[in-house]
């Protein structure tokens, strides 16, 4: 039989062989990743520069034949430089985690059984990189991509020098006119693409403002006669209700994070009281970026989603220590088309 250190020699336990196995597991977390928003996009370096282009199309002049051609202005553009965000994590597989293996199955199948409980460690990790993402992709939604402890690391409204535009749908009067906010936010969203396009206006809201919206006078009868997939008087469409072009979705989403005192809390990711709109269908608006790892053999290459690298206790063989590690950048560029959306009462 071989020795736990032979077994994490062996090729199944190689660095290439576990970053391929760990990024061949499904993300099935997140509703933002459901979306299929946000785009990857690899880099060789742990920055990106984006150039920020405030110029808008004009309309050409027509000119008699042989005249001279209209020339193009250069437009005013400015370069901002953003870092990528390095997330590592570690886990243990231990000799006792792997005694109790052996002990079950016969000496040619020891291989595939330790590989097993790797593969069930690298499962739980992915999915911790998941959920990572998925607060980190819906915070930038929010303008502000937000820490596991809820610090700012990097507001887009300051970087790009915008002021987010907010809409007070006043969901506590009865005689608010929705459907005239609803079409200042698509007013608004189609005067702020500057260049980019859109297929649709999609908006996630927290329980206690979609529960205002559904129950506000104006909106009732369209919500009980909802000719969408499902009929509302016998279905559940809170995940879906299209009105005036506009998709309105409740988002439960929340994220858990330890706590100074050890223990741990949640973290809702829309603030109750509070929804946010945002543009289906762009080209380049988001994006999220990939560096490469902090490995030597990694340096300059194509950035993955994970990295996995193994490393056996040097002194007494006693562990195998998991390192797995994420890069990501999820980048919002055109900021001014969030939109928070608000209900006084």
């Amino acid at each position: 039989m071989p020795t736990i250190l032979d077994i994490f020699n062996d090729s199944a336990f190689s660095a290439t062989s576990l970053t391929n196995a760990i990024n061949v597991v499904p993300n099935e977390y997140g509703r933002i990743r459901e979306l299929g928003l946000f785009s990857s996009e690899p880099l060789t370096t742990t920055t990106v520069a984006i150039e920020y282009n405030q110029g808008q199309l004009n309309l050409l002049p027509t000119r008699a034949r042989g005249a001279p051609s209209s020339l193009g202005t250069p437009t005013k553009t400015s370069l901002r430089q953003f870092a990528t965000f390095h997330i590592p994590h570690d886990d243990f597989v231990r000799a006792d985690d792997v005694q109790n293996i052996i002990a079950r199955v016969a000496a040619d199948g020891v291989r595939e059984s330790v590989m097993g409980l790797v593969n069930r460690k690298q499962a739980i990790m992915r999915r911790k990189h998941a959920v990572t993402l998925e607060h980190m992709r819906m915070s930038a939604l929010r303008g502000a991509i937000l820490d596991s402890d809820g610090s700012t690391l990097l507001n887009l409204f300051t970087e790009f020098g915008v002021t987010q535009k907010s809409i007070d749908f006043v969901l506590g009067t009865t005689t608010t006119n929705v459907g005239a906010k609803i079409d200042e936010l698509t007013a608004y969203m189609e005067d702020n693409l500057l260049g980019e396009t859109m297929s649709s206006i999609h908006v996630l809201a927290s329980p206690e403002w979609f529960a205002k919206f559904i129950g506000h006078t104006s909106i009732t009868d369209a919500w009980k006669y909802y000719d969408g997939a499902y009929n509302p008087m016998r279905n559940d469409v809170r995940k879906k209700f299209v009105h005036r072009g506009v998709t309105f979705e409740e988002y439960r989403g929340y994220a858990q994070y330890l706590q100074e005192d050890g223990t741990y809390a949640n973290r809702k990711h829309i603030p109750a009281g509070e929804a946010v709109a945002f543009p289906l269908g762009t080209t380049d608006t988001f994006s999220t970026y990939w560096a490469p790892a902090d490995f030597i053999d990694t340096v300059n290459t194509m950035g993955q989603e994970i990295y996995v690298r193994q490393v056996v206790d040097p002194e007494f063989q006693r562990w195998v220590k998991i390192h797995t590690q994420s890069n990501p950048l999820p980048l919002v560029k055109r900021p001014a088309l969030l939109v928070k959306l608000t209900s006084s009462n």
